[in-house]
């Protein structure tokens, strides 16, 4: 599939430029800067990417986890399978990538249930009424107020930063050790970049308020550093994908 070879080709070159790997949290963390001020300045309109049942939110960013989990697993498998040791500590990557996505997301839930108020339009007499979560406030025809942090924010950058430091074998993978299903993987794993940074931007500019996508942007590079920059270059850990001692020494 020479089609699927060339695009293969272009994406690694560009993966093979450290300074896009160096500065991709950064470009998050002023993603959420800037279109929090455009979000502020009310000056872009309504478009289809500003409701929230648009179908890449739906299908999509909704479970997001689930699309990394899909393609990153059997890539993982593909780029390191000879050393069976050395897969399964790649694995388990994601499992403590999951525990994180897991611990977050529940952290996340919990803080806009404790400082958020239900309240209805139409009471006169009282406006709050004792629901205790958002889905019963919704139900009773409420609308639900508090502190948010950006679930998107957080998942969308630690994805997409997470799937971008799995990728990086095949920078230095040669074509006769790759194969069509491999190469199918690594497309879509950029594809999947592509729709998380762009999704990432809508939100910026469409959602929740400024401390709320700032926290949530935060929390997703936090966990993606203390792993991938710290941890996982110790010996006792999951260990960093695999790259040619030359590169490992320049990293």
């Amino acid at each position: 599939m020479a089609a699927v070879d060339v695009i293969v080709e272009k994406f690694a070159a560009l993966w093979s430029i450290r300074f896009i790997r160096v500065i991709l949290a950064g470009i998050f963390f002023a993603i959420s800067i800037v279109g929090s001020f455009v979000n502020w300045t009310q000056l872009v309109p309504e478009t289809y990417f500003s409701n929230r049942r648009n179908v890449v939110n739906m299908y999509f960013v909704k479970v997001s986890w689930g699309w990394t989990l899909l393609l990153l697993t059997p890539f993982i498998l593909f780029t390191s399978y000879k050393n069976l040791t050395f897969a399964l500590r790649r694995l388990s990557s994601l499992v403590v990538a999951t525990a994180v996505w897991y611990t977050f997301t529940k952290f996340f839930t919990y803080i806009n249930n404790a400082t958020s108020t239900c309240h209805v339009p139409e009471s006169e007499a009282m406006d709050q009424v004792p629901h205790d979560d958002i889905t019963s406030c919704r139900n009773a025809g409420g609308q639900w107020y508090g502190f948010a942090i950006s679930g998107h924010s957080f998942i969308l950058s630690y994805s997409a930063l997470i799937i971008a430091e799995e990728m990086s074998p095949m920078v230095h993978m040669v074509k006769k050790n790759r194969n069509t299903v491999l190469d199918l993987l690594y497309v879509s794993l950029n594809w999947i970049v592509i729709i998380w940074i762009w999704m990432f931007v809508c939100t910026s500019v469409y959602f929740h308020s400024f401390p709320e996508k700032l926290l949530g942007t935060v929390l997703g590079i936090v966990p993606w550093f203390l792993t991938y920059r710290i941890w996982y270059s110790m010996p006792f850990s999951p260990g960093l994908p695999y790259q040619p001692k030359e590169q490992r020494q320049l990293a």
